[in-house]
């Protein structure tokens, strides 16, 4: 079953990759005590996400921020070194948590999972984007084919 607002976060962990190597980032760290935008992408450098979804919250950054807002995550079911690659290339810098779910253990904890197999893809996340206040999902928007739901505009009111 799909996480809903309302709902606890589940616990869980995220791979990162950082100047000291691969670190593993706790659900606890990310969510307590926070104001956290984490979003979805079925995978990094695909179209859309690379185009318009990660640009989105990168171009939104202040205004985000200005929400009371501690952390904007973009998290996806691929390993650290592709995700750190992605945000590197996207120029997100410490702007953005890069947080890779590469075995999708996260991802089905949240019931947001996407079967991709016909694209050679395997077990994906959805597109989504979840505002989470001291780990309790506030909002969560599911992107079912239309990334306008998802995008920052849409998921932190700023249109």
């Amino acid at each position: 079953m799909a996480i809903k607002a309302g709902d606890k976060m589940p616990s869980g962990k995220f791979k990162t990759l950082t100047s000291e190597g691969m670190k593993d980032v706790t659900t606890d760290e990310l969510f307590n005590g926070k104001k956290v935008v984490l979003f979805a992408v079925p995978g990094a450098f695909t179209p859309t996400c690379s185009n318009q979804h990660l640009p989105s919250y990168l171009k939104n950054f202040d205004k985000i921020k200005a929400q009371g807002v501690d952390t904007i995550a973009c998290m996806a079911v691929n390993d650290a070194f592709v995700m750190d690659a992605w945000g590197k290339d996207r120029g997100v810098g410490d702007k953005i948590a890069m947080l890779a779910d590469g075995n999708a253990e996260y991802t089905k904890a949240l019931g947001l999972e996407l079967d991709a197999s016909k694209n050679g893809l395997g077990t994906r996340s959805k597109r989504f984007s979840i505002i989470v206040d001291n780990g309790v999902a506030k909002e969560v928007n599911v992107d079912d084919g239309k990334y306008e739901l998802t995008g920052a505009e849409a998921t932190c009111h700023l249109n």
